[in-house]
């Protein structure tokens, strides 16, 4: 009967894979830090990861620049600097009521902030203002950043269609539909 219940479970998770597929393609100009993202279809929802994702102000920088998110993610804002840091974004994808200030804090101290908001967060240090960096926070766990030459690949996508968009710093956002059916390929240029 053991057996019976594993060989179920093996075939059920092997059925949902084939049931989802990927998505590549490539952001041009090709740089890395593009994020690609799959849009949430009317009615779509998804639980909010357990562990925080962290950004980290490390060498004057946010480390990453660039970090992508899932909706209801906890991201970690860690100071592993010699010198205290601020963290506070004006907007959330423009809108000011959405602002945030983190507060300053020292060396080796880190705060947690939740967002439950779809967009672009840029974050910037109110002691450091050279300093700037980007989160992006998806509507779905289906997204990916570029690699140098502005390739990505989403991963496990359900069958279906979705709309996808991509975003790059000091770029206007583009979104286009996509069917996902064994796989699928999405390119856009943000020139």
């Amino acid at each position: 009967m053991k057996t019976f219940a594993k060989y179920m479970a093996v075939f059920a998770a092997t059925a949902t894979l084939a049931l989802c597929a990927d998505i590549t393609g490539t952001v041009t100009p090709g740089k890395a830090g593009s994020v690609v993202y799959v849009n949430a279809n009317p009615g779509q929802s998804y639980p909010a990861p357990p562990k925080p994702v962290i950004m980290d102000q490390k060498s004057l920088l946010f480390q990453p620049h660039v970090l992508a998110v899932q909706v209801g993610s906890t991201v970690e804002f860690r100071n592993s600097d010699k010198v205290q840091h601020n963290i506070f974004w004006p907007s959330i994808s423009g809108n000011k009521k959405m602002s945030h200030n983190m507060g300053t804090w020292p060396t080796g101290e880190a705060r947690p902030f939740k967002f439950d908001t779809v967009g672009v967060v840029p974050l910037l240090c109110n002691v450091h203002p050279e300093m700037s960096g980007f989160i992006v926070v998806s509507p779905t766990p289906y997204y990916a950043i570029t690699d140098e030459s502005g390739k990505y690949k989403i991963s496990g996508v359900p069958n279906g269609s979705y709309t996808v968009t991509a975003w790059h710093e000091g770029k206007k956002a583009q979104s286009k539909p996509v069917t996902v059916s064994n796989e699928a390929t999405a390119d856009f240029d943000l020139k």
